[in-house]
């Protein structure tokens, strides 16, 4: 079999590391230039990455089993220790089975009733006529600070709370640094590594005094801790130890939180460039809000709020899905041997105009009823595909047209002229800033 073709632009010993770093996104885009499955070099490391629907469908679903959590998951192992973003096997299958049933659509919706609309209603009545707000900053704390009330619902958590809020963004800051390094970096004492450490350090230390309290209350607050902590295996009757719980919550913080946040702030931004978008989003969220904060029952009715999330999160998926291949295996001709490296870039198959006519243009009708029937399966995978699609693909795009809504319901947010926007690579596609000021809609 042939061998995958290889990108130009490698470094020694880095490999493409520094072109990843510095633009990912015409990285990414790049590659389906250079075939069906393609070679990149994270360091000194190989990494063979599919740019097509059926192949990616394939590492992700149809031949899932040939597959376990690669090379970032290896890294990030230390901050997650064995929850669902890197364990594999029948571990992985077990934890699944226990964390699910807190991610049910009636277990969301008592989340968006009792903290979402709250929330977001609170975040709305704070402002002022002419405020200038951080849009990216004041939706990452609003969403940390959902995720933290939606896993603690008492005071039990409260300096749980305040430590996400201050050591989550610090780690988000340095996560991609340190997982597509070469390994030696990770030991350097350079201060993104102090940072980092001492930040994973405190998250992981509170947590586990949490986890331990709960447990030894022993009552049920109706909280997603108190799910985890009272779950058992159909199968064994056997629960999840504190240990277990413990990486669940920090894997569920940590990798929920700033997808969400930075889609809403990204929403804020287009909408801030394309006045007709807005337009016919503050047309709907009146129509059906009325002035009211939006609750879960009013989603079904937001049509044009969904199309907007649905072109917002195409644009800004995580960066790359990793898999490690556990036998040969042959994708699209390329020979794989077992032990290699293999990747899905949402990036790729997100912008690739074989799918998406004009990819780079923002336009949420494609989103439309009706308008992605043609789309293969594989082409659009923001939660990723297949048995390990991500536990939150319900409550995300929950949370963010809830909030979406609800400041639309009495706010414009206007770009502040003069401050340039663009995205920069954390652990996903965050805005350098994004400064906006308030003007009620009355």
């Amino acid at each position: 079999m042939p061998n995958p073709r290889r990108v130009p632009g490698r470094w020694p010993v880095l490999g493409h590391t520094p072109s990843l770093l510095r633009d990912p996104l015409k990285l990414f885009t790049s590659l389906p230039a250079y075939g069906d499955v393609v070679e990149l070099r994270l360091g000194p490391l190989p990494v063979h990455v599919v740019t097509t629907p059926e192949l990616a469908w394939r590492v992700l679903a149809t031949d899932a089993d040939k597959f376990d959590k690669g090379l970032v998951f290896d890294k990030m192992r230390p901050l997650f220790g064995d929850g669902l973003a890197t364990s594999n096997g029948e571990l992985n299958r077990r934890q699944r089975r226990l964390v699910m049933p807190a991610f049910g659509r009636t277990r969301i919706a008592g989340y968006a009733e009792t903290t979402m609309t709250k929330l977001a209603e609170e975040l709305v009545s704070s402002w002022q006529p002419g405020d200038v707000v951080e849009v990216d900053k004041r939706m990452q704390d609003l969403v940390l600070t959902i995720a933290g009330q939606t896993l603690f619902s008492t005071a039990l958590g409260d300096e749980a709370l305040a430590e996400i809020r201050r050591s989550i963004p610090i780690m988000l800051k340095y996560v991609l640094i340190r997982a597509f390094s070469p390994r030696f970096v990770e030991r350097l004492p350079i201060p993104p590594n102090r940072k980092f450490d001492a930040a994973a350090a405190r998250l992981r230390d509170v947590i586990g005094e949490t986890v331990v309290a709960a447990r030894k209350e022993g009552v049920d607050h109706g909280d997603l801790l108190s799910m985890l902590l009272l779950a058992r295996d159909e199968d064994t009757g056997d629960g999840m130890s504190d240990r277990q719980v413990h990486d669940e919550v920090v894997t569920i913080l940590t990798t929920g939180a700033e997808t969400t946040a930075v889609a809403l702030a990204w929403f804020f931004h287009e909408l801030g460039q394309h006045p007709e978008v807005e337009r016919r989003f503050h047309a709907e969220v009146d129509e059906v809000l009325g002035g009211k904060p939006a609750r879960f029952e009013d989603l079904p009715d937001l049509v044009y709020t969904n199309q907007i999330v649905d072109e917002i999160v195409r644009r800004t998926p995580p960066l790359i899905l990793m898999r490690r291949a556990r036998e040969d295996v042959e994708l699209g001709g390329v020979g794989i041997p077992a032990g290699s490296e293999v990747a899905v870039s949402q990036h790729t198959l997100h912008r690739d105009p074989r799918w998406f006519l004009e990819p780079e243009r923002f336009d949420p009708d494609r989103w439309a009823p009706g308008h992605t029937t043609e789309l293969p399966k594989g082409a659009y995978i923001p939660f990723g595909a297949g048995a390990r699609l991500c536990p939150g693909h319900v409550f995300a795009p929950t949370e963010i047209g809830i909030v979406a809504a609800t400041i639309g319901a009495r706010w414009r947010l206007v770009p502040v002229p003069g401050k340039k926007v663009r995205a920069q690579l954390k652990a996903t596609m965050q805005p350098n800033r994004l400064p906006m000021t308030v003007v009620p809609r009355t």
